[in-house]
């Protein structure tokens, strides 16, 4: 379990599930001779860990008094629906920083030889069943924490991710003091992913705006983000795993609503599983995966079956394939990595990694895309927010759909909600879009979506949510963007915060600070997000103008014909349609707490033991 994860960071936390049953399941003593006939098992022999709001439970059998603590692994928690707080309250056992470095403790690393951009790339180690090949990617809000860390003026964003980069990958960081000396070959900035998230996820809500969006048959929101299975409207957010997996678990009904594009950790775990395995030619369980995130709840999302290789390399159904990302650790956990092997984060060169000691990619595009000769910018400008911006992509992709329109912004009851039309030249709405940032604010969202009941009266109306009186009838959302953490994912529960001793001491604080130096502490954290070099704005306005000028689709920074193109060319060289690709799905999660199982005592004994190779 990660040693870094309290209570104290739960600031989305709603409350516990009245009961949160974990199975410790022992196999009974060897039965005597004399009762080798007896068939019944008594249910006494299977012992349960049962804790009550919170609370321990009744006495349990001596056996289970004596049985270790119950390990709670990521897929228990996304198979029970016993609690709705979002992730960050389970305590969980794997992917921590000390997976990392056990990890890359193993064996000797894969290594790549004779790469160059045109081919030619061969893969040593694959004699050593144990051996990987490690990658990694970073978010900006991770780059954008860590740079407040070190101080405003100090480091810069981008300048943080290249001390990530040089911990991960070069001399002076993990291989220094590692068993093999292994480090990672590529660190990839998942804005690369998140460009192609944000115009796939323009593309869908205007799709289904216009045509009212397509719910399957058993309406929980299952199946790939083809034609056959858009999303209805108003189409909610889905890279925030938090808010998924809440619900996930508690609100079925908006399932059909979320966006099925995946999020940018899990795009870009896909994209480097499929083309790595696919060029290099080895199987994607010799692939390592660590992304490096600013939240908890990205561990979670990392352990879903639905992203998996189960979906692009098998029949297409969720399963227990291989991860697309195999390990998730947040903004702090990158200062405990420095710490357990004596190195000093803010002490790593600030340069980018020497071209020299680069390792091109497998596919020449694709090194062009996952790393442009410039680097991206975090944020483009701050009404985009600092979780990714798909939003206000999504209503500049509106806007340039309709010359001479006009983006109307109304702040909601809170700052976290705020509500947004697109009025055409004329000033007739188009598009109306909203932001709900917090559990508080989610749950008024949902009930607002929640499908009226049949009363069981003759000829009773239906009695459910009723639209807010003063609003407009006309015209409801089409896009909503949800974030489960207040202010977005700068402010997530993996992000360094002020209380922290790291921050105490560089900043010289004497006594803890309270929510006042909280804020801003996170508006901090917001600037570097937002920060950007002179070059960087100049060379934003120049690729506007030159787009333009050339009949251009640029919206933003970002043009939608490449993205198509990109990921047209990432299915080519896999043979993986895009679909399969880019596009997730949902299931509804029902809680089996309090009730029977399905199977007996007796079965569930001889299931166990088959686990195990025989039994008794």
């Amino acid at each position: 379990m990660s040693a870094i994860l309290s209570a104290d960071d739960l600031n989305d936390f709603i409350s516990p599930g009245v009961a949160c049953i974990k199975p410790i399941e022992t196999l009974p003593a060897a039965p005597p001779p004399d009762q080798q006939q007896q068939h019944q098992i008594p249910s006494s022999d299977l012992e349960h860990e049962v804790i009550l709001d919170g609370q321990p439970g009744s006495p349990a059998a001596s056996a289970a008094a004596n049985a270790g603590p119950a390990q709670i692994s990521l897929t228990d928690c996304l198979a029970c629906s016993g609690c709705v707080t979002s992730a960050e309250a389970v305590l969980v056992s794997l992917q921590s920083h000390a997976e990392v470095l056990s990890t890359l403790d193993l064996a000797p690393a894969l290594r790549i030889v004779n790469a160059n951009a045109n081919g030619g790339i061969e893969v040593e180690g694959l004699e050593d069943s144990s051996a990987k090949l490690f990658v990694a990617s970073v978010s900006p809000q991770t780059r954008a924490s860590l740079a407040a860390v070190a101080g405003r003026g100090v480091v810069s964003e981008r300048e943080a991710g290249n001390m990530i980069a040089r911990l991960l990958c070069g001399e002076e960081g993990l291989r220094a003091g590692g068993r093999y000396g292994n480090a990672f070959a590529w660190v990839v900035d998942t804005n690369a992913a998140r460009e192609a998230c944000l115009v796939l996820g323009a593309e869908e809500a205007v799709s289904s705006s216009a045509e009212g969006g397509i719910v399957n048959g058993n309406g929980n929101g299952n199946g790939a983000g083809n034609g056959r299975n858009k999303p209805t409207k108003p189409v909610l957010t889905s890279s925030c795993p938090g808010w998924v997996c809440y619900a996930e678990k508690t609100h079925p009904h908006v399932l059909p609503h979320i966006s099925r594009v995946k999020s940018p950790q899990a795009l870009t775990g896909t994209l480097l599983k499929t083309v790595l395995s696919h060029t290099l030619g080895i199987p994607p369980d010799r692939i390592w995966h660590l992304a490096v995130m600013p939240c908890f709840d990205k561990k979670l999302e990392a352990s879903r079956e639905e992203l998996t290789d189960a979906m692009w390399g098998g029949g297409g159904k969720p399963g227990k394939g291989v991860r697309d990302v195999d390990c998730v650790i947040t903004s702090k956990e990158i200062l405990m990595l420095t710490e357990s092997r004596n190195i000093d984060f803010f002490g790593l060169p600030k340069a980018p990694m020497p071209t020299s000691l680069q390792i091109p990619f497998p596919d020449p595009t694709l090194q062009r895309f996952l790393f442009p000769a410039r680097p991206r910018r975090s944020g483009v400008d701050p009404a985009a927010g600092t979780s990714g911006g798909n939003l206000y992509y999504t209503l500049k992709y509106v806007s340039a759909q309709h010359p001479g329109s006009q983006i109307e912004t109304v702040r909601g009851r809170n700052a976290d909600v705020v509500e947004y039309t697109v009025n055409s030249a004329a000033g007739e709405p188009v598009f109306k879009a909203a932001r709900y940032y917090g559990f508080r604010n989610i749950q008024n969202l949902v009930r607002k979506l929640k499908p009226a009941k049949v009363s069981r009266m003759p000829g009773a109306r239906p009695v459910g949510a009723r639209k807010p009186t003063g609003k407009q009838a006309g015209l409801e959302y089409a896009y909503v963007e949800v974030m489960a953490c207040p202010g977005g994912c700068t402010n997530g529960g993996g992000q360094v915060k002020v209380d922290d001793p790291v921050v105490m001491e560089r900043k010289g604080l004497e006594t803890k600070p309270g929510p006042q130096e909280q804020k801003q502490w996170l508006a901090q954290v917001d600037e570097a997000y937002f920060s950007a070099e002179e070059s960087d704005i100049e060379l934003e306005i120049k690729r506007g103008s030159s787009a333009a000028e050339n009949g251009g689709d640029m919206v933003g920074s970002i043009s939608p014909a490449y993205i198509r193109d990109t990921l047209a060319h990432w299915a080519s060289i896999t043979g993986i349609e895009v679909d399969k690709l880019v596009y997730t799905s949902y299931r509804e999660v029902v809680s089996d707490v309090g009730k029977d199982k399905a199977a007996g005592a007796t079965e569930r004994v001889v299931q166990l033991a088959g686990k195990i190779g025989g039994g008794w």
